[in-house]
């Protein structure tokens, strides 16, 4: 294992789209395209699935050096109800493009910070969203939790609107690596905010652990997993840091390069990690996610109705995503659409009337294809392709795959290809085989964190 890691542990993407972020070609892409994608997309979906919607609440208190998220850092809270009000105008902007109400399947609370905000805030936002919309039946409600300023209230509020799942960052309970990522967080906190969670009723709870952080070693990183089986959350992410510091504001100097794992700790980590959360009864659900077997997330694995977008991996699948607030990114099937950077520029475009997108990819018949596979192979670990009516370099992916295949990665019958249990570590570079943006383009610094 340990040389097959040494050999795929390279720079790619986590795939929550093709063609991945820095691949849009923006030449191709205009508001105007944006908003007949949309339509065309609420047309063909809103009927049967329905849609989602992803609202960025981009406020935090304080900086954790290990986000690569866009955020703002702020401890005034006088900023609230003005970007709100902007995030209900921006929506209506949406509803003025359909001709009927649309049906409301997903939506999901990202940051920055979501409980930044107040519950009466929180609240008049989603009333103002669902006073327009037609909720579908079982919709996916969810939002992220941070321990420390999550409270009660927050929680009974989101719940009586609907909400029933939640994801508190957790990251790692060592002092020593919380300080040198500024996020000290007891794990009182933790436990104070899951025990109220299940009270309340939820039915997915989630925490998030980061592997590779700075001072991280084992006996640390297995601390935090059994104090986390303590409070046995419904599912777990289980993240390699993404080391990205030459992003713009990323904030990823709190500490020296010397302080992260080496290669050899970091495997450690996330070998006897998922070893450890596996003999726990957790089963591994894709890429870096883990469940408990009555959670929907394993559920949809089993049916193969798993999906996964700019959100993560989801137990439920739509046609159009529309993204909502600064820097938010809106899926259409047909194109990508990302928002404006800043809290001020946004705000701007929507008191102007203006959808506030900045850049976008429209996706080609290629594209489709392409994206097809990778999502197959994210969510399903297959993926089926016709060898005589495909793209011109597949002969080139099917060498890469039949190495895989020797590594015992992959298995290959015929026109299908399959992640055996020894591959799914090694996901994202399956997917990359079929990458064919990156594959005539291969990058010349380096855009992506390791795969591992």
């Amino acid at each position: 294992m340990n040389s097959l890691i040494d050999k795929y542990n390279i720079p790619g993407p986590r795939y929550t789209s093709y063609p991945t972020v820095p691949y849009w070609d923006e030449s191709t892409f205009s508001p105007e395209k944006w908003k007949e994608t949309v339509i065309r997309s609420f047309h063909e979906s809103n009927a049967e699935e329905g849609i989602s919607i992803y609202i960025h609440l981009p406020f935090c208190e304080a900086l954790c050096t290990f986000c690569a998220c866009h955020k703002r850092i702020t401890k005034q809270h006088s900023v609230e109800v003005p970007y709100l009000e902007s995030v209900l105008k921006e929506w209506k902007l949406y509803l003025d493009l359909f001709n009927e109400k649309p049906k409301l399947k997903e939506l999901h609370l990202g940051g920055g910070t979501p409980t930044f905000f107040s519950p009466e805030n929180l609240k008049t936002l989603l009333e103002g969203i669902f006073s327009t919309v037609d909720i579908a039946e079982h919709p996916e409600f969810s939002f992220e939790g941070h321990p420390n300023n999550t409270t009660k209230e927050h929680l009974q509020t989101l719940y009586d609107l609907g909400f029933r799942r939640v994801s508190f960052g957790v990251q790692d309970y060592d002092p020593k690596v919380q300080k040198a990522i500024n996020r000290i967080q007891p794990f009182e906190n933790v436990k104070n905010v899951t025990e109220w969670a299940k009270e309340i009723g939820y039915r997915g709870i989630s925490h998030d652990l980061v592997f590779g952080l700075p001072h991280q070693n084992w006996e640390a990183m297995e601390h935090t997993i059994r104090k986390t089986m303590e409070l046995k959350p419904d599912r777990l992410a289980f993240y390699s840091y993404a080391h990205v510091p030459w992003v713009k504001g990323v904030g990823q100097r709190g500490f020296d390069e010397n302080d992260l794992p080496s290669g050899e700790e970091k495997r450690r980590l996330y070998e006897d990690g998922k070893r450890l959360l596996q003999d726990l009864g957790y089963i591994e659900v894709g890429m870096d996610h883990f469940s408990l077997e009555h959670d929907d997330l394993y559920q949809s694995l089993i049916h193969k109705k798993l999906h996964r977008n700019f959100m993560g991996y989801t137990s439920s699948k739509t046609q159009l995503m529309v993204g909502l607030g600064m820097s938010a990114i809106s899926d259409s099937w047909y194109a990508f659409a990302q928002n404006v950077k800043t809290v001020e520029e946004y705000q701007k475009m929507v008191e102007e009337g203006e959808i506030p997108v900045v850049k976008g990819h429209v996706l080609s018949e290629e594209d489709l294809i392409v994206r097809r596979h990778i999502l197959n192979l994210m969510c399903q670990l297959e993926t089926t392709f016709d060898v005589n009516n495909s793209f011109p370099e597949l002969e080139n992916a099917l060498e890469m795959l039949k190495e895989m295949e020797n590594d015992g990665l992959v298995e290959i019958n015929g026109t299908e290809v399959k992640i055996t249990e020894a591959g799914r570590a090694f996901t994202r570079n399956v997917a990359m085989v079929f990458d064919l943006r990156m594959m005539r383009n291969k990058p010349e610094t380096r855009i992506f964190s390791m795969t591992i």
